[in-house]
């Protein structure tokens, strides 16, 4: 039996602002809205935590999303073309843990992390981060430290190389960095 939990979580998406329009109920991983709504402006997360990307299949800039209330993302997010697709993120019970490289392929100097990391620079004296392997637990990555700027959610698994993710996004494929690491848990503060 895994440590993360089954419970589903859910969201109703909306297509115009301040939840107008059509909707869209959603409790799994979801690669293009655009089968069920023209576009996307609001969302209700009743229960769980999603991640919301600018493009289809999971693609562009990313957002994590929590239970709440969120009535237009442009103003909220910097979020211009509303979301196109969205994963439902699985709550995770149990240790975490995940090892982040220096450079591309697991190179350069390493640190295995199991809490929340405000600065690789101040921790670890690392200007960035290249690669990681997460081994438990989902987390969050931000490009400045301190939980700020844009993030990228990482479940388990390998990710050698940051720039062929296919993030698509002006300046984050060609030259994105992590500065801070968060765990996703059902009481984390944003």
């Amino acid at each position: 039996m895994s440590n993360t939990s089954m419970n589903m979580g859910g969201a109703t998406f909306y297509e115009d602002r301040n939840f107008q329009g059509r909707s869209y109920e959603c409790s799994s991983d979801c690669p293009d809205m655009s089968s069920y709504m023209s576009r996307c402006q609001s969302c209700r997360v009743q229960s769980g935590c999603f991640m919301v990307y600018e493009r289809p299949n999971y693609m562009g800039n990313q957002f994590f999303m929590r239970r709440g209330e969120y009535s237009d993302y442009q103003s909220m997010m910097g979020i211009t073309d509303g979301i196109r697709s969205c994963r439902m993120i699985p709550m995770h019970r149990g240790n975490f843990r995940m090892r982040i490289y220096e450079r591309e392929n697991f190179g350069g100097q390493m640190h295995e992390m199991m809490d929340d990391c405000d600065s690789i620079q101040e921790r670890y004296r690392m200007s960035d981060c290249q690669s990681c392997n997460v081994m438990d637990g989902h987390w969050l990555m931000y490009e400045q430290p301190h939980f700020r700027g844009r993030q990228m959610y990482m479940r388990p698994g390998e990710y050698r190389n940051f720039r062929d993710m296919g993030m698509g996004m002006g300046g984050m494929s060609g030259g994105m960095r992590f500065m801070s690491m968060r765990r996703i848990m059902d009481n984390m503060t944003m």
